[in-house]
C-alpha cells in the first residue's frame, strides 16, 4: 500500500509542479502526451481551446518533478503496457480531469488543508505571481492561451491590490 501510495504521489507532485510553473488548464494537462513535453529545452507544447497550439515554458522544479515520474513512477505504473499519455492512471490509461480532481481533494485533506480548493487556484496563482513579479502582461496571455486581452486583465486587479498593500505599507504618507 505504501508503495502504491508513493508512485501516486510522484504522479500528484508532478502534475502539480507542471500546473503551478506553467499556468496550463486541467485538461491540457490531462492531455499532455510524451512528445509534448521537453523537459531538455524547457517547454511544453499544448493544445488550448478553440484547437491552438502553444508552447509555455516550464521551471526547473516542474521538470525535475516530471523527470522524477517519468523515470521512476510511470514504468512501474504502466507496468509493461504503452501509452502516450504522459499521465497515466492506475488503469493505465490517461488521467481524466476528474480524477485529478478527486486526486487534489485527497491530498489536501491529508494536507490538513481545509479551505476550497481547485485545479484552477494554481492557474490564478500562476497567472497572479507573475504579474505580482514585474511579467509583461501579453507574455502572460500567451502563456495562459487567452484569446484576448481583456480575459488576463481579470488577474491584474490582485496585482493592483498588492500594489496598494506595498505603497500603504512602505510609503511615508500611505
Amino acid at each position: 500500500m505504501l508503495f502504491w501510495l508513493s508512485l501516486t504521489c510522484q504522479l500528484c507532485l508532478a502534475m502539480l509542479e507542471l500546473l503551478y510553473a506553467t499556468g496550463i488548464r486541467v485538461s491540457e494537462l490531462v492531455g499532455l502526451r510524451l512528445q509534448d513535453v521537453n523537459l531538455e529545452r524547457g517547454f511544453l507544447v499544448v493544445m488550448g481551446k478553440g484547437s491552438k497550439e502553444r508552447a509555455v515554458p516550464l521551471g526547473e522544479s516542474a521538470a525535475s518533478a516530471v523527470r522524477s515520474y517519468r523515470e521512476r513512477a510511470r514504468p512501474l505504473l504502466l507496468n509493461g503496457v504503452d501509452s502516450d499519455f504522459l499521465f497515466i492512471s492506475s488503469r493505465r490509461r490517461g488521467i481524466t480531469r476528474q480524477m485529478f480532481w478527486e486526486r487534489i481533494k485527497l491530498h489536501a485533506r491529508t494536507a490538513g488543508i481545509t479551505s476550497s480548493i481547485s485545479p484552477h487556484t494554481l492557474r490564478h496563482c500562476f497567472a497572479t505571481h507573475l504579474l505580482d513579479n514585474g511579467a509583461d502582461l501579453r507574455a502572460v496571455q500567451a502563456m495562459l492561451g487567452h484569446a484576448d486581452i481583456s480575459t488576463t486583465q481579470i488577474y491584474t486587479h490582485v496585482s493592483r491590490e498588492r500594489l496598494r498593500q506595498i505603497h500603504e505599507k512602505h510609503h511615508p504618507r500611505g
